[in-house]
């Protein structure tokens, strides 16, 4: 199940560089996890500094 950025998303873009399939951009000043993209990794929510990624 892939990843999902809640509304608790500062915008602060933190996860980009970390996804390693490009999943994540930017839509409607916040973050959005394309779920066809992402690979279920983690690796996102791992560098969020306010935990607003979740497995979703």
């Amino acid at each position: 199940m892939a990843y999902k950025v809640t509304d608790a998303c500062v915008n602060c873009g933190a996860c980009d560089s970390e996804c390693p399939v490009q999943a994540i951009s930017e839509k409607n000043g916040a973050r959005y996890i394309d779920p066809a993209i992402c690979t279920d990794c983690g690796s996102c929510a791992g560098v969020c500094p306010v935990e607003a990624i979740i497995q979703g």
